[in-house]
């Protein structure tokens, strides 16, 4: 390797470096700074009371998604709290001056959604946003950051954070993904072999065939993950699909900067004698369809595998391995598929995008959602649900009886109506199977691709997806 070849995250990081601290800290520039209800109120609060305005209000996005009810969008809001919430958003973006993607622009949505949408999201960017799932923009060659409220405060004052530099892992998916094998099965392959805190400390450089043949949707919802795996960030370098999805979105260069814009974004890849801290390789041919059968990403198993037994894992995964079981009310050795579900949820940062939701459709005109099983669709972002719309899918699922609801986050974190019940079993499509992440403290989460989520609303089971399409 040349003293030259530097991998994405490098270049990214020195062009954005404002100056190297003692510590060993950077102060880095955020080109792009995403907001959305939930984290940015306190943040604004705390600029009032130092007196301080955002500094660069044009390269700061706001988009309502959290809170925001996916059936019924008249205002006032019936749940205080998130009225509260969203006046607060729409008076602070007002006051100093910031793009507000709102219900009534008709380009609301998830904000991890329309930021690629919209062409905010680009190549050789350091993006944040005071939410864990920012990961999502480094399918495009971004270094994307999850921020807390603090730091959500310092990048509107400053537009600057106080980071630490990362150790870089290399994940090639080498082959090619067999029938009704999703990205989703992709990233919780890769989250189940290396673990939740396989990461720490580490930005993630997806490669290889699998990676290379994936469209750009699906490509975020690998990023989007990323953070399940620990780790602070993840990136695909950018190539030409990268380049084609971003043409003639609203924020992309014009005709006038294209070509300068795309040459850039070509020098900012990898060099190819580029190294690493660590390579890992994973054959996409053997990855399965999955379903997690536990209380976090890592314990997932192949839709035709069995749930493990606490006598078969090391000894020091043995007590997680006995809490997950007790919780979700899983009897050890018992094939995962043909697990009752009382709840499916197709949406999410994770899996909300039209592709996800044609993908769903097709396995969804095959039958109708079971008799006791509560089936919900909920598009990513308005732009989206138009497309859905327009492409008929929606008639799809209503035809088949599932719920087809409004752009927002919906029951993938339940901060909003769309809740669990009790002990209810969940198939869903978003990215945590924690305890009580759906909205009910005892409530069961399955992840699995979208694909399978209606497969196992129609069977009211688990299922291969391959046995139905």
């Amino acid at each position: 390797m040349s003293d030259r070849a530097k991998t994405l995250f490098h270049k990214v990081w020195d062009a954005h470096q404002v100056r190297g601290l003692p510590s060993g800290q950077s102060q880095l520039f955020i080109g792009t700074h995403l907001i959305h209800e939930v984290t940015s109120p306190q943040a604004f609060a705390m600029l009032r009371e130092l007196g301080l305005s955002v500094r660069f209000p044009e390269r700061t996005f706001a988009t309502v998604d959290h809170i925001i009810p996916t059936d019924s969008r008249i205002r006032p809001l019936s749940d205080e709290m998130a009225e509260a919430m969203m006046g607060e958003l729409e008076r602070n973006c007002r006051d100093h001056g910031i793009r507000l993607f709102d219900v009534a622009s008709g380009e609301q949505g998830i904000v991890h959604v329309i930021g690629p949408e919209q062409g905010i999201t680009q190549p050789g960017m350091t993006i944040a946003c005071g939410d864990s799932h920012t990961s999502t923009h480094g399918a495009f060659g971004a270094i994307s950051f999850g921020i807390g409220t603090s730091q959500v405060r310092d990048v509107l004052a400053s537009q600057c954070l106080l980071m630490a530099p990362l150790k870089i892992r290399r994940i090639d998916v080498t082959g090619e993904l067999g029938h009704g094998v999703y990205a989703k099965d992709v990233i919780l392959a890769i989250i189940r072999r290396l673990g939740v805190k396989g990461g720490v400390g580490y930005a993630y450089e997806y490669a290889g065939a699998a990676i290379d043949a994936m469209s750009m949707e699906e490509r975020m919802t690998v990023c989007n993950m990323s953070i399940e795996g620990g780790a602070r960030c993840g990136y695909i370098n950018p190539d030409e699909k990268t380049f084609d999805y971003l043409k003639g979105r609203p924020f992309a260069p014009d005709s006038a900067g294209w070509d300068r814009a795309v040459a850039w974004w070509r020098s900012m890849a990898s060099d190819p004698d580029a190294r690493f801290d660590d390579v890992v390789e994973l054959d996409g041919a053997a990855i399965e369809p999955s379903v997690t059968w536990g209380i976090n990403p890592e314990q997932n198993i192949g839709v035709g595998e069995s749930v493990p037994t606490p006598g078969g894992v090391r000894d020091e995964e043995r007590a997680s391995v006995e809490e997950a079981l007790a919780y979700m009310d899983l009897a050890p050795g018992r094939p995962i598929a043909g697990t009752p579900i009382d709840v499916a949820f197709i949406g999410s940062c994770t899996n909300g995008r039209i592709s996800d939701l044609r993908e769903a459709a097709r396995v969804a005109q095959k039958g109708q959602v079971a008799s006791g099983v509560r089936a919900l669709v909920v598009p990513g972002s308005h732009e989206v649900a138009e497309q859905a719309e327009a492409e008929g899918l929606d008639e799809v699922f209503r035809a088949a009886g599932f719920e087809w609801r409004e752009p927002g986050c919906s029951m993938c974190l339940a901060m909003n109506p769309d809740k669990l019940q009790g002990r209810e079993v969940c198939a869903s499509s978003s990215n945590r199977n924690f305890k009580g992440r759906q909205g009910s403290p005892s409530g069961r989460t399955l992840l699995m691709s979208p694909a399978m989520v209606a497969a196992a609303a129609i069977r009211g089971k688990v299922v291969d997806v391959r046995e139905v399409i």
